[in-house]
């Protein structure tokens, strides 16, 4: 049994012309001599106007009701494509969570994975050519319905694709994966190959065509991915675990709505810093490009934070430092994050030198480093200057 995993972001659902036409697509595979396993997103901008119906009437969700109402998109765009492709005559059969036994941890609204009970997929199978399953839900040990987050669908098909031990292929609006943005850099090039690595660092980096937990789980089963257009026959981008081109600089990934976070006059005491970052790890923040200063026997702290989480992280910090006399804070909003990525760093020299050479004209706040990548914080009125700069400097 040849096996496909596919999956259709909610621009590719957006409508049912639209959903007609990915039936057609999907019908040509199955002639082809495969059985295919559907996940969707909900149509179009259906999560975000149920965020939005469930916040007219709370400010904060009861997470469980929230998870509950969300839900639903999924289930709907998961219907209609089977509607349409038994409209074709190719037997297919909808599930949601709950019915393809997508079992996650009890996380509401950010749930991981646990398992997925595959052996009903396969004795579907026997009868049906196609199984649309929802994305971005799972199902906790109560019975209670979950989501994923964001990009959760992403995730949703990879995990299945793992348990099925099948490919999977990621269908959007994008045609796959470029060295940059077209929309900062219209010349930048389609990538053909890329790593695990790669990719995992640039979704993390603000790149948006995948998201990163599922190149995790990609990583970890060694599941090619295939990314390109829902709706064109140009080629995409595969994402592998070796690219034998292997080039220094694969690509360039831009973060913006950064701000800078200083804490000065610190005690100089690294068990104290230890105690900071803990007390904001343990309320789910993430900080980044971490620089520590010691001057005059005391400590200058800065990292860069993204703008929406300023508040909660200043209550943690606030927290920390509450038994501290004359600290002082200042956040600078306004920067973006620039990263290149390649795991041919691991291997060259110079690298770093042609990235400061490219920016010597452009002030650079904080710098961060990895095997294969460099990441500098710039104000974002800099930012399309940085991007010609290194796009340039690294032939992207």
């Amino acid at each position: 049994m040849n096996i496909v995993v596919q999956k259709f972001g909610g621009s590719s659902v957006a409508d049912t012309d639209k959903i007609k036409k990915i039936a057609e697509r999907i019908r040509s595979r199955v002639l082809q001599g495969n059985k295919l396993v559907v996940v969707t997103s909900a149509m179009g901008k259906t999560t975000d106007n149920l965020i939005k119906l469930a916040k007219e009437i709370s400010p904060k969700p009861e997470p469980r009701e929230l998870d509950m109402l969300l839900t639903t998109g999924e289930q709907i765009s998961i219907s209609l494509l089977a509607i349409a492709l038994n409209e074709v005559n190719i037997k297919s059969k909808s599930l949601n969570a709950f019915q393809a036994e997508i079992m996650t941890t009890g996380d509401f609204n950010e749930a991981r994975i646990k398992n997925i009970k595959s052996q009903k997929i396969f004795d579907l199978f026997e009868e049906y050519d196609v199984i649309t399953i929802a994305g971005f839900q799972g199902i906790n040990e109560e019975g209670d319905l979950t989501t994923l987050g964001r990009g959760g669908s992403d995730t949703s098909a990879v995990a299945l694709a793992a348990a099925l031990k099948a490919p999977c292929e990621i269908y959007s609006d994008v045609d796959g994966i470029y060295t940059c943005d077209p929309r900062l850099h219209p010349n930048a090039k389609k990538l053909k190959f890329v790593t695990y690595d790669e990719m995992l660092e640039m979704a993390s980096l603000g790149a948006k065509v995948l998201h990163s937990r599922s190149v995790e789980i990609a990583k970890k089963f060694d599941i090619t991915l295939y990314c390109a257009a829902t709706f064109s026959e140009v080629e995409g981008t595969y994402i592998v675990k070796d690219n034998i081109e292997q080039p220094v600089v694969t690509g360039l990934s831009v973060m913006d709505n950064q701000t800078q976070v200083t804490l000065s006059r610190l005690p100089e005491d690294y068990t104290f810093i230890h105690k900071i970052f803990s007390n904001v790890a343990e309320e789910g923040l993430n900080v980044d490009m971490i620089s520590i200063i010691d001057d005059d026997n005391s400590l200058t702290v800065s990292f860069s934070i993204i703008d929406e989480s300023k508040e909660d992280v200043e209550s943690a910090l606030h927290h920390s430092l509450k038994d501290l006399e004359k600290w002082n804070l200042t956040y600078h909003p306004g920067y973006s994050k620039l990263s290149i990525v390649g795991v041919g760093m691991r291997s060259s020299s110079g690298v770093a030198s042609k990235f400061f050479g490219a920016l010597q004209q452009i002030p650079i706040k904080l710098v961060t480093t990895s095997e294969i990548k460099i990441s500098c914080l710039v104000e974002t009125s800099f930012k399309q200057q940085a991007v010609e700069a290194l796009t340039k400097a690294f032939d992207l």
